[in-house]
């Protein structure tokens, strides 16, 4: 199941004479200090590529924008009637905030701004985007921005109504971007890149948004092997027979309480010619429903678990946009699914499992089963060879508690921390570095094996530095490696916002491909 495209082209007619359904500008709020030094107390300030529809209103766009009742705020979205003063039926107005001084807005303030006006233009087949842009080197990363912010915030999971809904108009089916000069192959080459980006972004959601029951861990493995394959990247797919021939302790004690059995997807992309001789590895926690197993969970909010999956289906579509981008570094991506349910076959605090590095884990709780899964194939990885590895999950409530619903948290080694930290801010996913102190350690100690899923007092504490302990155990001293929770990050339970829809986000598929392209120049 996919969700309706969008197609994105780049235009230097003059967005007054655009033969579109509707035309896009960026309006800024004014603060009380510009108020006070220019005399527009009350006013709003066109951004800059709104200058023809503006003669087209005779100067009175503002006056209008303002009866109707627009601040300018961002991400709000004002549509009015052109009445024929310009070709477009419509303007939609979409607040930028603040003007920053003369410079051009942030690429995420755009990126923001753009998917809110094309999701509020639902209905209206042909959208055009006139947003203010830089004339200096950052122009082509604010036209990757809003080609982004355009495709994201027009995305709509297709669901499963039987019964077409009158009040549900059609996403927007083209985008063109207004840009100075179409024919630019720098710009061009950010549209590409954009659509590319956004594409693994909106296969991300749609994997996160597929009801549970049809996306069980042996139809998610075939749906992304499918998916790989197409895409001309190797896949190898290890059952629930190899898995524990292979001795993936972790994976298969998860697996073993579903009637669907467990699955490793593994990914990989090579280079032409080799590449810059670095090798990346992705993991990706791929639980397609969480009960909690025997510690279950509460009933509240369970359906949301539909999400566990969010890390696999982000690692999977990365490399699916990696396989289109073609960066100089070899990356292989490490997918272990499982689906973590009670029954009398399900695995028990208090069981010992050998893990595939051969350690040995106590288990105290059922519901920590996503360090389970990835031990193993961070395992793996590392046995396979590589230079740098991420990983990224849903893996703590921690996080959110910690770090809210935006912000990722970030663990490891500290300079690939930063890193991570660093691609987050300029993509737009922020992160944040946590600490793995040695007292979170400690408390991880167990009489009976090598270490104990979680704090041995069944204490909270530092819960998602925790995880981030547990996993360093499974990691080789030579490799560089981050833990990226994006419990929080990776779905969104409230109203749609900027170019984040409800349900999966796609976070965080962009910070991985500013990552690898970020090795792949700089090692």
């Amino acid at each position: 199941m996919t969700s309706p495209s969008t197609t994105l082209s780049l235009v230097d007619t003059d967005p007054a004479e655009l033969a579109v359904d509707a035309i896009v500008i960026g309006v800024h709020s004014t603060t009380s200090e510009q108020d006070a030094t220019s005399g527009l107390a009350g006013t709003l300030l066109l951004a800059t590529g709104a200058e023809s529809i503006a003669a087209a209103f005779d100067g009175k766009l503002t006056e209008t924008l303002a009866l109707l009742g627009a601040t300018g705020g961002p991400g709000e979205v004002t549509k009015l009637a052109t009445l024929g003063t310009v070709t477009a039926p419509i303007i939609a107005v979409v607040g930028l905030g603040a003007e920053p001084r003369g410079a051009a807005p942030e690429p995420e303030t755009l990126r923001r701004a753009a998917g809110a006006a094309v999701r509020a233009l639902a209905g209206a087949p042909r959208v055009a985007l006139a947003l203010p842009l830089p004339d200096d080197a950052d122009a082509t990363a604010a036209v990757r921005a809003v080609a982004e912010g355009a495709l994201l915030g027009g995305y709509r999971f297709a669901g499963y109504k039987t019964r077409p809904q009158p009040s549900r108009r059609e996403p927007v089916a083209e985008v063109l971007v207004a840009v100075p000069d179409a024919g630019d192959a720098a710009t061009q080459a950010e549209i590409s890149r954009a659509t590319a980006v956004a594409a693994a972004v909106r296969r991300t959601r749609d994997w996160v948004n597929i009801a549970p029951n049809e996306l069980r861990p042996p139809a998610f493995a075939d749906s992304v092997a499918e998916a790989a394959r197409a895409a001309g990247l190797g896949v190898e797919v290890l059952d629930e027979v190899a898995l524990r021939e292979g001795g993936y302790g972790g994976i298969i004690a998860v697996g073993q309480g579903s009637e669907a059995p467990p699955r490793l997807v593994k990914l990989t992309y090579t280079p032409d010619g080799g590449g810059t001789g670095k090798r990346v590895a992705l993991v990706g926690k791929g639980i397609t429903f969480d009960t909690g197993g025997v510690s279950i969970k509460p009933a509240q909010g369970m359906w949301e678990m539909k999400s566990d999956m969010a890390g696999a289906a982000a690692v999977a579509a990365t490399m699916l946009a990696v396989a289109e981008l073609k960066p100089s570094v070899a990356v292989t991506a490490y997918v272990p699914m499982a689906e973590n349910m009670p029954s009398g076959s399900s695995y028990r605090p208090g069981d010992v499992i050998t893990m595939y590095n051969g350690k040995k884990v106590e288990v105290l709780n059922t519901d920590a089963e996503g360090r389970m899964i990835l031990a193993d194939a961070i395992a793996r990885a590392c046995e396979d060879g590589c230079d740098y590895l991420f990983e990224t999950s849903t893996l703590t409530g921690g996080q959110v508690v910690a770090l809210g619903k935006r912000i990722s948290g970030v663990m490891g080694s500290t300079e690939l921390c930063e890193r991570v930290q660093t691609a987050g801010d300029a993509v737009g996913e922020p992160a944040w570095p946590m600490p793995l102190p040695d007292d979170v350690r400690k408390g991880m100690d167990s009489e009976v094996a090598d270490i104990s899923q979680v704090n041995a007092g069944m204490d909270r504490a530092g819960h998602m530095l925790q995880g981030g302990v547990f996993l360093r155990e499974f990691v080789t001293d030579e490799v560089d490696w981050a833990h990226i929770d994006i419990a929080g990050p990776s779905y969104h339970t409230g109203e749609a916002t900027g170019y984040w829809t409800k349900g999966g986000t796609g976070v965080p598929v962009r910070t991985l491909l500013h990552l690898i392209d970020d090795i792949a120049t700089h090692g």
